[in-house]
């Protein structure tokens, strides 16, 4: 089933604000994830609810927060950019802490949230030195590094065969979806004054 992906808003409407294109983002990225999770467990791969799930879950959401983010440096100003990506950041926490019980059962609260910020914090050393572009978007060393990520959260027995999944049919999918979203969501964006960033969250 294929992700349905909004890229527009209605047409006459207001300007939309870099938080409001973040949440749209967000929400594609949850999407996304499920899909993802449904895909491979009919491929035979173990992903458990509960730890499994939710790392699994957080992974790939960081992991398009940053393709999003390198998506908004080629669109926007830096003072758009930043608040762009903040918002994504903070966003894309909150839809795993509004899922934790599902995720997680009963998990602390707040912990979650905490959990995806950090984790955007920590992979965002990694990936900014790997390349991205337009046509082929992450360049393999990025992709085999988040592919990495996800192999450690498998059982033994799917791990000799999940980065070619993630590598060649996870990531290009996921990864085209945000694609068409963001760019679609911000190519107006310089039509509406960056705002003072609200706080340092997600960065």
């Amino acid at each position: 089933m294929a992700v349905r992906v909004r890229s527009r808003w209605h047409a006459g409407g207001r300007s939309r604000s870099q938080s409001e294109r973040a949440s749209v983002v967000a929400a594609l990225g949850w999407r996304i994830a499920q899909d993802s999770i449904r895909r491979m467990r009919e491929r035979g791969y173990d992903i458990d609810c509960g730890p499994q799930y939710f790392h699994f879950v957080c992974e790939l959401l960081v992991f398009l927060g940053h393709v999003a983010d390198r998506i908004a440096f080629e669109l926007l100003d830096e003072a758009q950019r930043g608040e762009f990506t903040r918002a994504l950041v903070v966003r894309s926490a909150d839809v795993v802490e509004d899922n934790r019980d599902m995720l997680l059962g009963l998990a602390v609260v707040g912990a979650s949230r905490r959990h995806v910020i950090d984790l955007f914090n920590e992979r965002a050393a990694e990936y900014s030195e790997y390349g991205y572009d337009r046509e082929g978007g992450p360049d393999f060393a990025m992709r085999r590094a988040f592919g990495a990520h996800i192999r450690q959260i498998l059982p033994e027995k799917d791990r000799a065969w999940v980065m070619d999944q993630v590598m060649e049919i996870e990531v290009p999918e996921a990864v085209a979806a945000v694609e068409k979203s963001a760019r679609g969501l911000l190519g107006t964006a310089s039509e509406v004054p960056p705002k003072s960033p609200q706080g340092s969250e997600g960065q």
